[in-house]
């Protein structure tokens, strides 16, 4: 499945999209991080992205994953062994993203069940490795202090990552931008989620970068 869009968010930061879903890369000289893999057949499309902008694929250091659903985890496995990047993911995650545990099944409202249906069609995620299980508050190598926010709800392990000193954050989906902004879908536990939600938008970002829809600075007006 190849890239099908990319698109510059600010210097340094770069939006790849998917037919279902997105990944994110960030720059730091000639360094690169994602955040998120995209789909399982997805790493040609990414190379090839990151050569479009002039840099090299060997610069991947890590791929970071704001959860274990399959849109997400797709090709860290396939770009980490080819590159030697370092994979990501929170401890309560990191189980299922290696495929020891199952993914989680989320408490579906009757409106969200023809969608999950159709992102069923996202190819399954390979186990997948992790080499550094995160909790919340850590600090991560990139974005000159990137911060890991425990966001659960979406999935136990869902987390945000923020970077203070510009002001992004990346929401994995516990926030969608999808013709207005709201709380992600297909969550195991809608409460939490909600809770993590606001804990989020507390932050007060000025780049939003959700797992599905554009980029927004700022939320707006968030709808529960």
């Amino acid at each position: 499945m190849d890239l099908i869009d990319l698109v510059e968010i600010r210097p340094r930061l770069h939006m790849l999209r998917f037919p279902i879903g997105q990944a994110y890369l960030w720059r730091d000289g000639d360094e690169l991080t994602l955040v998120d893999a995209g789909h399982s057949d997805g790493a040609s499309g990414i190379e090839r992205a990151i050569r479009g902008l002039g840099a090299r694929p060997e610069a991947l250091r890590r791929i970071v994953l704001t959860h274990c659903h399959r849109d997400h985890v797709g090709a860290a496995e396939e770009l980490a062994e080819r590159y030697g990047a370092q994979v990501l993911a929170h401890r309560l995650d990191a189980p299922v993203v290696r495929g020891e545990l199952p993914v989680p099944e989320p408490v579906l409202l009757d409106w969200e069940v023809p969608l999950y249906e159709h992102g069923l069609t996202v190819p399954q995620a390979p186990p997948t490795r992790v080499d550094r299980e995160l909790e919340d508050g850590d600090e991560l190598d990139f974005g000159d202090g990137a911060r890991v926010i425990h966001a659960p709800g979406h999935t136990d392990g869902s987390i945000g990552i923020h970077l203070p000193r510009h002001g992004v954050l990346f929401v994995g989906d516990t926030i969608a931008s999808v013709g207005r902004i709201m709380l992600g879908v297909f969550n195991v536990d809608r409460a939490r989620a909600q809770e993590s939600m606001r804990r989020l938008v507390a932050l007060s970002p000025t780049t939003v970068c959700y797992g599905h829809g554009d980029p927004t600075p700022g939320f707006g007006d968030l709808t529960e």
